[in-house]
């Protein structure tokens, strides 16, 4: 098959060498999310840790590689796709080989800020590079294939992990992934070709800078906030220098002559919707491939290979469903699919918070597989929509823009999502407790909200039993809200891409 895709886009077999690299270098990615969500437990018994510090464990990567991401596809742009291709790589294969001889926490938290930095680059060259080699129908199924690489990852990267830690220990999760960095780095190094923008002028300093550091501290505002409260100093001080930071990020585009960010095409209608369907899936789908595994193993009682098992469910319909909705483009545009889709998994969320008080079992399945279906439909479309929006020579710009928003939105969704678990649980221990420590509350309430609840119990002795009933209403809750979320932004989907397809050349347009 790859023989006949080969002789009809005149393509060579270098350049479907390039395009697994590609798909190694994207497999990192839901590995560095779904690795760290089933190990977390783990590296908590071993090593300790705050409950913030062990928050960063997931946040740090997802925080670096979003807010660097933009930045990274303009390097890419200017310097050489390859070549930024190849140096992201090497970072987060050094780095990533170094997280299991962490001796604390803290270092781990860096070590995955620094890890995100290069996971950012080595994608943003990656993809530049698969949007200069494959053109014309060929690249829409190109970059779908590259979705449903990221289906695998998601899929059976929980259960890897969590057979992994049961055979030889948290720390292989991530010498796997280092190892995988590795082949992509050789198969990179041998089959891509530099390529760059000839019209570049260097990197938008300035606004790469207010740009990662406005989303780096909102994010960090927004993780604190549950462990210092939103009256704190700290956290008023982050999300207001933000937002100022946000406001000089605008005013430097307007005004440099080749801006990182063209805010020009945020006044397309269907640009905007494309940017708004990348950050639905961290809301809908991301959240809880970071927030399930707390609860099944340090809630339900499963261990960390089971809780991967049951994670194949929400995941596994990635590896199908874009393939069936590129079949469906027949009869409906990309945009109706991602707006049906986004109904599915609102409803699905519905029904997963309804059964969820029963515990991890098998009635779990058919609402986490509805969520998946919902997921997958816009999974494999996005790409295709988003790639064709600026011209070729400026496909850095796409890449970075489409994908700093989908991977900033999975930093910022992880942070609401669970800055609202822990306030819920907060609220409903201080309203049944109202004689207690406050300072206790909030650290079970935190703790909880992480699935540790031994040490909630710690903090709040003889009330294991209220523990547990507060946090099962408060992540129903959490489900709930994020179903009404999904359902919103479905309307928006069907009003803003409803005549989109993501077929090359149209710009969104059916023929």
């Amino acid at each position: 098959m790859t023989q006949t895709l080969a002789a009809a886009s005149g393509t060579t077999r270098r350049d479907w060498l390039q395009l697994f690299a590609a798909c190694l270098t994207g497999l990192l990615i839901p590995l560095c999310f779904t690795g760290p969500a089933v190990v977390l437990p783990s590296i908590s018994q071993e090593l300790g840790g705050t409950a913030l510090q062990l928050n960063w464990v997931v946040n740090a990567y997802i925080l670096t590689y979003g807010s660097a991401m933009m930045a990274a596809g303009s390097l890419a742009d200017t310097y050489g796709r390859k070549r930024v291709w190849l140096v992201g790589l090497a970072l987060f294969a050094l780095v990533t080989f170094a997280i299991p001889l962490s001796p604390s926490v803290g270092w781990i938290d860096g070590l995955r800020l620094a890890q995100g930095l290069g996971g950012a680059a080595a994608f943003a060259g990656a993809m530049s590079s698969l949007a200069q080699t494959f053109h014309g129908p060929i690249r829409t199924r190109v970059f779908s294939l590259l979705g449903t690489t990221f289906g695998i990852g998601l899929a059976f990267g929980p259960l890897a992990s969590g057979w992994l830690v049961e055979i030889a220990g948290w720390g292989w999760v991530f010498l796997t992934t280092a190892l995988i960095g590795v082949a992509g780095f050789a198969l990179a190094w041998t089959s891509a070709t530099e390529s760059r923008d000839p019209d570049a002028t260097g990197l938008d300093w300035p606004g790469a800078i207010s740009f990662t550091a406005a989303l780096t501290l909102f994010t960090y505002g927004i993780l604190l906030a549950p462990e210092e409260g939103w009256r704190s100093a700290t956290v008023i001080g982050s999300l207001l220098i933000a937002a100022l930071l946000s406001v000089a990020f605008v005013r430097i585009e307007r005004r440099v002559a080749r801006p990182m960010l063209d805010l020009s095409l945020f006044a397309g209608a269907r640009f905007v919707g494309v940017q708004v369907l990348a950050a639905s899936p961290a809301f809908f789908f991301v959240t809880l491939i970071v927030m399930l595994p707390g609860r099944f193993i340090g809630i339900d009682g499963l261990d960390a290979l089971e809780a991967g098992q049951m994670m194949i469910a929400l995941a596994a319909p990635l590896l199908i469903v874009p393939f069936l909705a590129a079949l469906l483009s027949r009869w409906l545009t990309s945009g109706v699919q991602s707006g049906i889709g986004l109904l599915l998994a609102g409803a699905g969320l519905v029904w997963l918070g309804q059964v969820l008080a029963g515990g991890a079992g098998p009635a779990l399945m058919a609402p986490l597989a509805l969520i998946g279906i919902g997921i997958g439909l816009p999974w494999g479309l996005m790409d295709g929509m988003a790639v064709n929006v600026v011209e070729k020579e400026r496909a850095g710009m796409a890449t970075g823009i489409f994908n700093c928003v989908r991977v900033s939105a999975d930093g910022v969704a992880i942070a609401l999502a669970g800055a609202l678990l822990a306030f819920l649980i907060q609220g409903g221990l201080l309203g049944a407790l109202p004689a207690s420590d406050p300072t206790a509350v909030i650290e079970a309430a935190n703790r909880a909200a992480l699935g540790d609840i031994a040490r909630a119990g710690a903090a709040l002795p003889s009330e294991q039993e209220l523990l547990l009933t507060t946090y099962d209403t408060a992540f129903r809750w959490v489900l709930y809200v994020l179903a009404a979320a999904s359902a919103l932004t479905a309307l928006l989907v069907f009003a803003l891409l409803g005549r989109s397809n993501a077929h090359d050349g149209t710009k969104g347009e059916r023929a």
